[in-house]
């Protein structure tokens, strides 16, 4: 495994995602990272909204997709992971100002994993609930 994908505590996978420049740009952030298991945070502003006023799906399938990277490949010599498949419900409105992605790998293989990423607001609604699975490339 390539030294570039190591990461072992947050503060590496923060550094390591800063080139993640759609999701940075975007104000997500990586509150916690462990091996197979990730949070990431969002402020909500006006430029996540759609023409009626209301969160833009895109934003909430970014973080999720952004969450699983984070979870997949965050270890020493875990391999290089992309998301092969993903599945999202759409279930409530926001009515919060910050959103939390957490992606849990439900089954770990050598070439595959399935992760499910329920995104919730600070106000303790889910949003929505995401699963992927991403595939080891590396």
């Amino acid at each position: 495994m390539d030294d570039r994908f190591q990461m072992e505590t947050t503060e590496q996978a923060r550094e390591f995602f800063q080139k993640d420049r759609f999701a940075s740009d975007n104000g997500m952030t990586i509150a916690e990272a462990s091996l197979r298991h990730s949070v990431i945070k969002l402020q909500i502003n006006d430029s996540h909204r759609n023409a009626v006023g209301s969160l833009m799906g895109g934003v909430i399938c970014t973080m999720a997709d952004f969450a699983c990277a984070v979870a997949s490949n965050f270890g020493t010599g875990t391999g290089l992971f992309v998301s092969t498949d993903a599945h999202i419900s759409f279930l409530s409105a926001s009515k919060g100002k910050e959103l939390t992605a957490e992606a849990v790998c439900v089954k770990h293989g050598n070439r595959l994993s399935f992760f499910e990423v329920p995104i919730m607001d600070e106000l303790g609604t889910l949003v929505a609930k995401a699963s992927f699975t991403m595939c080891r490339i590396k």
